[in-house]
């Protein structure tokens, strides 16, 4: 019965037919999203030609009847003047709607979805339960998983996250409102986590190649054969040049000191017994000079 006579309430005035339906939405907007912006977008196409006003209450209102914004009041009337949907823009709106602010704005009609919305009173009573009254309410349908609320509670579900990612960017712990202690042990959490993941995909790689030997053992088994024999046989190559080389210097070193050639110890043999004393070699002084090489460094 109650249901019956809410719906026999709700009636509407005829919309004008010779000038654009003036049509009126509120709210804070706060963190504007894409419900906001569907919620205007029906308000706009109520009617074939509409002017959409839309009023936003500022922070003193909606602080002290609400509750703490993430967005300044300034900040959410921006928000909303970039909205397509939007003609004009009402800041310092209030709170509940009378019969001045309406004539004051020739307002037609007031969208906004149907579920009651308390007042600043404190009685549950409806805030648009004055233009419902004269039959200027037009209903809109909100947008179901999408809300401010949510938003926040995203945020504050990724705290450390956020706090993190914005301590990289540059912010101090002071500009997030974190402890000392705090940041110290998001920063030891989050080095550890990445630590975890690098263990984590060093594990899977050790995992497909234990699998893959697993598989082709004997594949497997060649190829690995192959590798060693390939390096070892690249290893005695290089030492080999390596010997060359420095038999190459000791020679080169020894035609400098004796320009006769080469001193043998033994006739017929084609390995000198002299050292020599590379330390000293090509050395520089502070100031960039080459050190040259000291014939005390040759030795029998």
């Amino acid at each position: 019965m109650e249901e019956v006579q809410q719906k026999q309430t709700i009636w509407m005035l005829d919309p004008p037919t010779d000038r654009p339906v003036r049509v009126y939405a509120d709210g804070i907007y706060d963190l504007f999203h894409f419900g906001h912006a569907r919620s205007l977008e029906q308000a706009k196409k109520s009617f074939p030609n509409t002017y959409l006003l839309v009023g936003c209450c500022n922070d003193e209102v909606t602080h002290s009847l609400k509750g703490k914004t993430v967005m300044t009041d300034t900040e959410r009337y921006e928000s909303l003047r970039h909205c397509k949907w939007v003609d004009e823009v009402i800041p310092d709106a209030p709170w509940v709607l009378d019969q001045e602010f309406v004539d004051k704005h020739r307002i037609d009609y007031v969208a906004h979805d149907s579920l009651p919305y308390a007042d600043a009173s404190g009685a549950g009573t409806d805030v648009y339960e004055f233009v419902k009254s004269i039959g200027r309410f037009k209903e809109t349908k909100r947008t179901e998983g999408i809300s401010t609320s949510d938003i926040i509670m995203r945020i504050v579900k990724d705290y450390n996250n956020y706090v993190m990612r914005n301590l990289d960017r540059g912010y101090s712990r002071k500009d997030l409102g974190v402890s000392f202690v705090k940041e110290k042990r998001l920063r030891v959490n989050m080095s550890l986590k990445k630590l975890q993941e690098k263990v984590k995909k060093q594990q899977e790689k050790i995992h497909i190649v234990a699998k893959t030997a697993g598989m082709n053992h004997n594949l497997w088994v060649e190829n690995a054969d192959r590798l060693v024999a390939g390096f070892l046989e690249m290893f005695e190559e290089g030492c080999h040049k390596m010997g060359t080389a420095i038999r190459d210097r000791i020679q080169e070193q020894l035609m400098k000191g004796n320009p006769r050639g080469p001193i043998y110890d033994n006739e017929g043999d084609d390995e000198s017994e002299y050292y020599y004393d590379y330390s000293t070699d090509e050395e520089e002084y502070s100031d960039g000079s080459e050190v040259e090489p000291s014939s005390q460094t040759l030795s029998a």
